[in-house]
């Protein structure tokens, strides 16, 4: 049954009627800036996830972290 209602949605969604509705230049900007905003976050948020890891495999970072330990053993 769940597989009928997405299919009957989803043909919805592709023959839309005429909406007769106005979206002006402001509500226009702050909907595509707020879909942006939530898209982004969404991806920093996973880049973040992966980062270390990421860094640990390639050893970024591990000559300065070596510098820093031999200038306070010094």
């Amino acid at each position: 049954m769940p597989i009928a209602l997405i299919a009957i949605a989803a043909l919805l969604v592709l023959f839309p009627g005429t909406a007769q509705a106005y979206v002006g230049p402001g509500l226009g900007l702050g909907a595509i800036g707020a879909i942006l905003g939530v898209i982004f976050s969404i991806l920093l948020a996973i880049l973040a996830f992966f980062w270390y890891p990421i860094k640990r495999l390639f050893g970024i970072g591990k000559k300065k972290q070596e510098n820093q330990e031999d200038d306070i053993l010094d």
